[in-house]
């Protein structure tokens, strides 16, 4: 820390919508820093890509450059706020600063991800933080809850919605009967999508950050190809319309599941039905929800808004406000709960069991359902439920199943054989059907 005086200088790699809010609310809170940490924090230096943007926060233009490393070698800068995105560059900036004996604040998930146990272990030698609260779920603080409030617990089941974006298209899709490509077009022109939108839309994004609450929770780094990831694209209204006659409503979850009598951890983001009773299930518009089911506490929902500058901003403040604490000896920043890294594996796609929600176009004629429950009964896959909505002007029939308990490597056998089945037209669409109270 500087010693002129009391003051922690701030320097913040990449200046959009986070970079943005956490500028403006760290001087338009100027007056409360002394008050609960006995210094003044002050954003100082600012990188960018485009030093002619025009931008929403008032800033000097000698405190913007494009040179990142700029900053992370300036003595005046005490700590590091990345939140430019990507991952080498990002990575390599972070290290330098370690190297400096700065700590560093992020939003990238993605760099953790790919790289977190390297970057954990260099802070640790460096004798720096590396805090990471704002990279997952938006401005809920549930990587604070995870490592100090429930830190007795350990967690067989956390899920719930890690993307504020899919379920702000989820929500309108349902409840204004909106088409997929209207409203991802608003989502668009409000700012919810990220730039690029397979992240947002393809399941990306929520499965890093559902791969962090794993590392978190059970110490293990699951790699992102051994992740199931689904996005939202090929959810239809038809769909939407289905899952409420079942009493459920469809979301965008990420699932992380331990059994503890082997230490397997299986990690997943899909589309799921899940009942309507079910906090997760009414958690709309660009909230997140995440639900623990700790061995000592029980169940814990935590819900708030996951998208959107001002949200991110909190959680990217909140870890500043913890290490400099650390840095004035107010207190230390907590160190995360590890386990083993041999003691929890993958698990297999046998071992990770479910209903689920199957619509497939058929041809309308006699026996078409006989050949489909056949085909699935090949799987030891058994139906709960079957409607079927014929269509006018030779059009294929809508067929809706819902299947008794099997397992994902029962399900993806059976949907690969359906596929060619004659007479079903297209791919078929399979969502899981999601009860946490049937998860033992």
């Amino acid at each position: 820390m500087n010693d002129s005086s009391k003051i922690i200088r701030v320097g913040i790699l990449g200046f959009g919508t986070v970079g943005q809010g956490t500028w403006k609310h760290l001087v338009e809170n100027a007056t409360f820093w002394p008050k609960i940490l006995g210094v003044d924090l002050i954003p100082t230096r600012a990188s960018v890509r485009s030093l002619e943007k025009a931008r929403s926060v008032k800033i000097l233009p000698d405190q913007l450059t494009t040179d990142s490393e700029s900053i992370v070698d300036d003595p005046e800068i005490d700590l590091v706020c990345e939140l430019m995105g990507g991952v080498e560059e990002a990575k390599e900036l972070t290290l330098r600063a370690f190297a400096q004996g700065k700590s560093v604040i992020t939003a990238n998930k993605a760099l953790i991800c790919e790289h977190g146990d390297e970057l954990f272990q260099a802070a640790e030698k460096a004798g720096v933080g590396y805090a990471f609260e704002a990279s997952v779920a938006g401005g809920i603080p549930i990587i604070k809850v995870l490592r100090e409030s429930l830190v007795s617990n350990e967690f067989p089941l956390i899920y719930g919605i890690l993307n504020g974006t899919s379920n702000y298209i989820l929500t309108r899709m349902e409840k204004e009967g909106a088409s997929f490509e209207d409203v991802l077009k608003d989502a668009r022109d409000l700012g919810y999508v990220e730039a690029d939108e397979a992240l947002d839309l393809d399941g990306v994004d929520a499965a890093h950050k559902a791969i962090i609450l794993a590392y978190l929770a059970h110490g293990i780094w699951v790699k992102i190809h051994e992740v199931t990831v689904e996005g939202i694209r090929q959810i239809s209204n038809e769909d939407l319309q289905a899952a409420e006659n079942l009493g459920c409503r469809i979301k965008l979850i990420g699932v992380i599941r331990r059994d503890f009598s082997n230490d397997h951890v299986a990690v997943a983001v899909h589309p799921v039905l899940i009942p309507v009773e079910e906090t997760i299930a009414r958690t709309d518009g660009v909230h997140n929800g995440v639900c623990l089911n700790g061995t000592v506490v029980g169940t814990v929902v935590l819900t708030g808004r996951g998208a959107g500058q001002d949200p991110t901003a909190s959680s990217v403040i909140s870890d500043l406000v913890d290490v400099v604490k650390g840095i004035t000896g107010v207190s230390s920043l907590p160190k995360l709960l590890h386990v083993s890294p041999e003691q929890c594996v993958s698990a297999s796609p046998e071992e990770i069991h479910g209903r689920f929600y199957l619509r497939l176009a058929v041809d309308d004629r006699t026996g078409q359902l006989a050949k489909v429950a056949e085909c699935l009964a090949g799987q030891g896959i058994s139906l709960a439920t079957v409607s079927q909505t014929p269509h006018e002007n030779d059009q294929p029939a809508s067929l809706i199943l819902t299947t008794h308990q099997t397992n994902e490597l029962s399900i993806s056998q059976a949907i690969e054989q359906l596929k060619n089945l004659p007479g079903v037209v297209g791919d078929p669409v399979l969502f899981r059907m999601f009860d946490p109270n049937e998860i033992s």
